[in-house]
């Protein structure tokens, strides 16, 4: 494991074994930092996963509204327990940003865009979206985990004619309280209804990822590897 910190983006970097087939650029949810998913590779690692490079990018420390305007590593601010209304469109355009320049990092490694997959959750799934949607790059695949589709009204405007088919999964807590489920459907039904395959899945569990989530994960890595 080591610190990344190309382009000033802070990363923690795992790679589980030489010359790497793919890379996942994977994004923390609020308040949490680049090391929150780091024990995932090594379950990821037992189901046969080939040789992976996993960067994990620590979000800003930024006032978060929502939390009384305590300081934490967020992508953007949330000032809404609705979470779609007063978006903070500003932060989330900045954090996609930050991931088209950690894609055109790894890229500049010598990994290819189809080898390159951005996963996130919660808000790191929010701009896994807003990012892997958007970018001029076909990637590998999105998975986007107990999260929800931001900046909606400018998607079809913005939207890389390529990513139509860029494999997504997605998955999400049926007893999730902080991003509700209905959100999650939300932004499946959206891509669908614009051509998008959407592998979707959820679970009897709250905001939190769990087992079985993880083999589909490892399931889907292993196929758009």
């Amino acid at each position: 494991m080591s610190l990344d910190s190309n382009s000033n983006i802070e990363c923690v970097v795992v790679e589980t074994g030489p010359n790497p087939a793919g890379c996942v650029i994977w994004l923390h949810g609020l308040g949490a930092d680049g090391y929150d998913f780091v024990p995932i590779v090594k379950e990821l690692e037992q189901m046969n996963l080939p040789n992976t490079r996993f960067v994990f990018p620590h979000a800003p420390k930024i006032p978060v509204s929502i939390n009384g305007g305590y300081v934490m590593r967020a992508w953007y601010d949330i000032k809404n327990v609705d979470l779609q209304r007063q978006e903070d469109e500003g932060g989330i355009r900045q954090s996609q940003a930050t991931v088209e320049q950690l894609v055109n990092d790894q890229i500049a490694l010598g990994f290819t865009p189809d080898k390159i997959v951005l996963a996130g959750f919660s808000q790191g799934g929010a701009i896994t979206y807003q990012a892997g949607l958007r970018t001029a790059h076909k990637l590998a695949g999105l998975i986007a985990l107990s999260t929800y589709l931001p900046c909606e009204d400018t998607l079809d405007a913005e939207m890389n004619p390529a990513s139509i088919d860029i494999p997504v999964l997605a998955a999400h807590g049926e007893q999730d309280n902080i991003v509700l489920l209905e959100r999650g459907e939300k932004a499946v039904n959206l891509l669908r209804s614009k051509g998008i395959a959407v592998q979707w899945h959820s679970y009897p569990m709250a905001h939190s990822v769990c087992g079985e989530e993880v083999v589909e994960i490892a399931n889907f890595l292993k196929k758009v590897f």
